[in-house]
């Protein structure tokens, strides 16, 4: 993808570099309290792992409560009402829907314990979502196989096409004003959201590895259901689509030779979903997908001031959850780029995120 029309930015006081989730989210939160935002990515919008197709945006359990939790329950709530703020602005869908999440209990003793969380999520998640046990039958034929005959319910879980919504995000920072380029001048405050390769560059120039990248592959299937919750069973995403496709995620390579190729790991994939989920059986793939998602070894995001150049910061480390904390990071990031008020949970700053090398 490239800028919709030709803008001349003369100065910008937030260069942000990445135009993947998180970058692109910082920068419309940063442009929509009026700041002039470029943003510099050699490969355009969505190129990287956010141009991807499965989207599950799946919360943590509701027990054992920590920061990383509360923070993307407050981002998870935040996305009712951000993902349509920026279909508003752009015109573009971002697949964005919050219709929950069924998962197995595949063991007796697992029943309690699923149980238990209800109260939980009373105390953790207020009265904002639900966690409940369910029969397999309340969910017809949509439902995920469980040798129980039980399911979690819950209905904190959205889902979201992540390219489209990638790509509706860039439309909304350019409607408000901002500049998405392949290349241009470093102004104003700097942002790195440069993804996994700027995870291994931090790590050289450090001599420390706070991150990686971790390849994952996808298939997008002819099959529309639309309304229906996401599942998630034996590791597999599930993710119905609301533009009548079905996603089924995915893979999670550490070590790979290519980081967009798909191989025999995706067939395996595809093959184990249909077998799983006999409704889809018969249903053609119409796209494959690979593509690299950053990862800190906190699995956290990291967050602020940068590990190497003090005088930047910033965004990166979203793994597999990434798309459900883009939102508030692009709130607390621009509250920490243009008016200093730093609301980085500690266990997201860069320094807890980084380890020496063997």
């Amino acid at each position: 993808r490239q800028c919709r029309r030709v803008k001349i930015l003369a100065t910008a006081d937030v260069t942000i570099l990445g135009a993947g989730v998180f970058g692109l989210s910082i920068a419309f939160c940063c442009a929509q309290r009026g700041a002039r935002v470029r943003v510099i990515d050699p490969a355009g919008v969505a190129a990287g792992a956010s141009g991807g197709i499965v989207g599950a945006l799946a919360p943590h359990t509701p027990d054992l409560w920590l920061p990383k939790k509360q923070f993307q329950l407050e981002s998870l709530l935040y996305s009712r009402s951000f993902w349509p703020e920026v279909e508003a602005i752009s015109g573009q869908s971002t697949g964005f829907a919050n219709h929950g999440r069924l998962q197995p209990i595949n063991e007796e003793r697992l029943i309690a314990l699923a149980l238990s969380r209800i109260v939980d999520a009373e105390q953790n998640w207020s009265d904002a979502a639900v966690w409940e046990v369910i029969a397999s039958s309340q969910a017809g034929e949509w439902a995920p196989p469980s040798a129980t005959g039980q399911l979690i319910h819950d209905t904190l879980s959205a889902h979201i096409h992540p390219q489209q919504a990638t790509q509706a995000l860039g439309g909304a920072v350019e409607e408000l004003g901002g500049v998405i380029t392949l290349a241009g001048a470093r102004q104003g405050a700097i942002v790195d959201a440069r993804g996994w390769r700027g995870l291994v560059d931090m790590s050289e120039a450090l001599g420390h590895e706070i991150g990686n990248g971790v390849k994952g592959q996808a298939a997008l299937l002819d099959f529309a259901r639309p309304g229906e919750p996401q599942l998630f069973a034996d590791g597999l995403h599930i993710v119905p689509h609301l533009d009548g496709t079905v996603a089924i995620g995915s893979t999670s390579e550490r070590y790979f030779k290519s980081a967009t190729d798909t191989d025999g790991q995706l067939n395996d994939l595809i093959a184990k979903a249909k077998q799983l989920f006999p409704v889809l059986r018969d249903a053609p793939v119409l796209a494959r997908w690979a593509g690299v998602r950053p990862r800190a070894f906190t699995r956290a995001p990291i967050l602020g001031k940068h590990p190497v150049n003090p005088d930047w910061f910033i965004a990166n480390g979203g793994f597999k959850i990434g798309f459900g904390m883009a939102p508030k990071i692009g709130q607390v990031m621009a509250a920490l780029i243009l008016d200093g008020v730093d609301l980085v949970p500690d266990d997201f700053r860069a320094n807890a995120s980084m380890r020496p090398k063997g």
